[in-house]
This record gives C-alpha cells, sequence and structure tokens, in this order.
C-alpha cells in the first residue's frame, strides 16, 4: 500500500486567490478564538467568503468530526458554502475532499494533509423550512457555518445552536444582509449578542462586522457603479443591499413605476423578439377576483413585456367555472388575434384551485386551443417582488399602455405597516393583489433566467 504523503511533500499546483481588503482581515483575524461570528452589510461585500476562510482555517486543527453547513435550501448550502464561485469549501480543500452521503445528509467528506489526514464531515442543509431543523436532530456538531442566516427558520437555528453544546471547538460563523432592523435574528441571537458582550454579560467571544460592497478590493470601481446603478435608489432593496441598512419596508413597494408610470410604458412590440408569451392565471377567492396576465418574455431573457391582461369581477361563489373558462377562451384568442399562436404554449395557473384547472385543461381541449394550462411555480412572495423590481431598475420591464389592471396594481402595491419584524405585501383588498398575482405567475418559472441575464446573482 502506497504511503500516505506527509503536509510537506504535498505541492499543490494552484492556489485559491483569496484576496482581502484590511477591514476583512481584521474580522477574519478577530474570528480566531470566537465563539459568535457575524457578517452583515450589503451585496457583493465578501462576507461569505470570509467566513468559508475563517471556517476552514479552524476545520484544519478542530477535533470535531461533524460540522454543518446551512443555506435557505440545499441547494443554495452547497452553491454558495461549498462552491461559491471557486472560493467555497470543496475549493480549499481541493484534492483532499469528496461530496457525499453520511447518515442520509448531503456531505463533503475531507481527509488529507490539511486535517493531518483525519476525516472532518461538513454536512449541508436546507433551513428555511418549519420542518427544516428535523434533518439535523441526532448529530452533535462541533461548529456551524450558514449564510443568509435571516431566511433560516427560528427552530432551525435554535436546534443547531443546541446540537453544538457538546463541541470541543465551537464556532459559528454567520452572514446575512441587512433587513427588517425588528427581525428575530437581530432581537433574539446578533443585538442581543452584542449588548451582551458590551455589559460582560456574553461569554466565548463575539465578533461582528458591517460590511459593504466598496470594502470588497475584489470587485473594481467600474463594476461597484455598474451594481449600484442596477437598483432603484429610492427602493428599500437599495439601501439593504447596496448602503447596507437595515431598514423596514414601508410605502410603496414600487415607487419608481408609480411615480413615473411613463417611463414602462410602450403602445408596441416588436414580435420577432419574441421569444415566448406567458399567462398567469390567478382564481378568485373570498373577495378577491379572478385574474389574467400574458406576459412576452424577450429573445435572451433582455427583457419581459406585458402585453395583456383581463380580470373578472365578483368573488368566491358569484364567479362560476363556467363563465372563467368562457373569459379565459376570449382572452387567449385574443392574444391569437394579435401574436402567432406558435408563441403562446403555457398557462400558469395558481396550484391551489386544481377543480378549476381541470375545467379550464377541458374548456381548451374543446375549443381547440394550442395551450398547456399546468399549476404554476409560485416563488416566495418576497423573490417576485424582488425580481420585479431589479427588472424596473434595470430598464428591463415594459408593460403595454392596453393593461390598465397591471399598471394599476403596480401603482398601488405597499407593505403592510402593521407586520413589524418582517416584509409583507398589505393584502386586505385595497389594492389589486390578485393581478399582482397574476403576472408574478406568469415568469415564475423564469426568475433565475432573467435575473442572470441581467448581470445578478446572489453572494
Amino acid at each position: 500500500m502506497e504511503m500516505a504523503k506527509s503536509s510537506k511533500q504535498i505541492k499543490r499546483r494552484k492556489t485559491v486567490p483569496y484576496r482581502f481588503g484590511d477591514k476583512h482581515k481584521a474580522y477574519i483575524r478577530s474570528s480566531e478564538g470566537c465563539f459568535m461570528n457575524v457578517a452583515e452589510g450589503a451585496v457583493r461585500a465578501g462576507k461569505t467568503v470570509d467566513n468559508v476562510y475563517a471556517f476552514c482555517h479552524e476545520l484544519k486543527t478542530t477535533k470535531d468530526k461533524i460540522h454543518l453547513a446551512s443555506a435557505s435550501t440545499l441547494g443554495n448550502a452547497k452553491l454558495i458554502l461549498g462552491g461559491c464561485n471557486g472560493f467555497g469549501i470543496e475549493n480549499y480543500f481541493r484534492g483532499q475532499c469528496r461530496w457525499g452521503k453520511y447518515k442520509g445528509n448531503d456531505a463533503l467528506i475531507i481527509k488529507g494533509a490539511d486535517t493531518g489526514f483525519k476525516t472532518r464531515i461538513v454536512i449541508f442543509s436546507g433551513a428555511a423550512l418549519s420542518n427544516s431543523w428535523t434533518k439535523i436532530r441526532g448529530n452533535s456538531y462541533g461548529m456551524w457555518i450558514a449564510t443568509e442566516i435571516n431566511l433560516h427558520d427560528r427552530h432551525f437555528v435554535q436546534e443547531a445552536m443546541n446540537r453544538s453544546i457538546a463541541a470541543q471547538k465551537r464556532m459559528v460563523f454567520w452572514d446575512l444582509n441587512p433587513g427588517n432592523p425588528k427581525h428575530w435574528i437581530y432581537t433574539e441571537y446578533i443585538d442581543k449578542y452584542k449588548a451582551d458582550t458590551d455589559t460582560g454579560k456574553f461569554l466565548g467571544g463575539y465578533n461582528y462586522e458591517h460590511f459593504t460592497i466598496d470594502d470588497n478590493i475584489n470587485v473594481s470601481e467600474q463594476r461597484r457603479q455598474e451594481i449600484k446603478s442596477q437598483y432603484d435608489h429610492a427602493s428599500v432593496w437599495y439601501k439593504r443591499d447596496i448602503l447596507g441598512q437595515r431598514i423596514a419596508a414601508d410605502g410603496l413597494i414600487f415607487p419608481s413605476f408609480a411615480n413615473d408610470t411613463e417611463r414602462y410604458i410602450v403602445n408596441v412590440i416588436d414580435e420577432k423578439q419574441i421569444a415566448s408569451i406567458q399567462i398567469g392565471i390567478d382564481f378568485g377567492g373570498n373577495n378577491s377576483k379572478t385574474t389574467f396576465v400574458a406576459t412576452a418574455v424577450m429573445k435572451g431573457f433582455k427583457e419581459i413585456v406585458v402585453v395583456d391582461d383581463h380580470r373578472i369581477e365578483g368573488g368566491k361563489g358569484a364567479v362560476g367555472s363556467e363563465e372563467i373558462n368562457r373569459d379565459f377562451i376570449s382572452f387567449v384568442r385574443r392574444l391569437y388575434n394579435r401574436f402567432s399562436p406558435a408563441l403562446i404554449k403555457v398557462a400558469w395557473a395558481d396550484n391551489e384551485a386544481q377543480a378549476l384547472i381541470n375545467s379550464m385543461r377541458a374548456a381548451c381541449r374543446n375549443a381547440r386551443l394550442f395551450l398547456r394550462v399546468t399549476d404554476c411555480y409560485k416563488a416566495p412572495i418576497k423573490d417576485r417582488i424582488t425580481t420585479l423590481d431589479t427588472l424596473m431598475s434595470q430598464g428591463r420591464f415594459l408593460v403595454m399602455r392596453n393593461c390598465t389592471h397591471v399598471i394599476e396594481s403596480l401603482s398601488e402595491q405597499v407593505w403592510d405597516s402593521r407586520i413589524e419584524d418582517k416584509d409583507v405585501r398589505l393584502d386586505d383588498g385595497t389594492c389589486d393583489i390578485d393581478t399582482a398575482d397574476a403576472l408574478e405567475y406568469s415568469i415564475s418559472k423564469f426568475m433565475k433566467a432573467l435575473i442572470a441575464a441581467g448581470g445578478g446573482s446572489s453572494e
């Protein structure tokens, strides 16, 4: 059997090109020996890379075998922490690790010169769902690294903290973009730990730093300006993602659209540039209306244009499936008269109304329409709003003048001021959320592609 090479014998052909500014170096140095490490701030600030580097450095000498890495979803945990655009855990331990399973969990199994040829296992987990915490029960963890900690479920955070109590080297690394200042992650953990540290109550070491994109020496000035220009400076997202401020969502959701509507309205559209036309359907409930919105997705996902909309007045019980089907068939035929039917292949319907969907499918077949009615992809409402806001700020969202319901809905949507600790869109019947849902359903399946086409990605 070939003898394992010592750390002095191993020569790496390539090193990961980590580059840290002074502020980031100070944060990483301060993490040594600290139980709690929190990097908060703007997008593209380098927060995640700092924590990955510090986590991996400590992983080399820890005596604990099993460790935890989490994000809102398992996919995000593996992508952001495992890969991290070439700066992730798997890159740090390149040639000394492999992806596998540990007790049914996705894991990165590390064994090599950096760990003294001792096995170290990093379990990856999604943490946003209310039952996510059940996936990490049964193990005792040493260190825990989490990205987007404010998107984790509260019970997962509690369980992860409890699972590391017996660790020989108990260290936690969190990063997050600023959110609502009354969010529980601040009141129960981050700010509480800071206050307890100041009064001498918190033992074990607390290391906190706030970063902005200007602190990241790996982002050029030109790129910084490009990123900043792609935000609506009046929006809550600019204040959080660029300025790095904790701020409550308040007032209009799309202030620039509401205050300068004509900027987003067009009278004609070049059909040759349309890749497809997607229809979103929201069925009416107790006090809501049934709505249809048709959105043209342009080639290369360069932009979207809302081309038609329709709203059926009358709430639950007042409008039957026959009327809905009749209006929908008329809506589709109206689109056929304006655009090539080959462009209109899918209608994305609210998946909570299966009986209405089945009825609509049968009606479309009988009417010989060339489209498929299927369940919509219900992305989180906040993600839908963020996508629309991004497209607007980049000049990639347009709406045709005839779409009066969409124009009205986007102009009047507001945040619910009654809910203090999270971002919730007001849905009490005072503004048209039904049309908003239908619009969002029409593009939800393509949100990632639309954002990527504009040069956007998560940190």
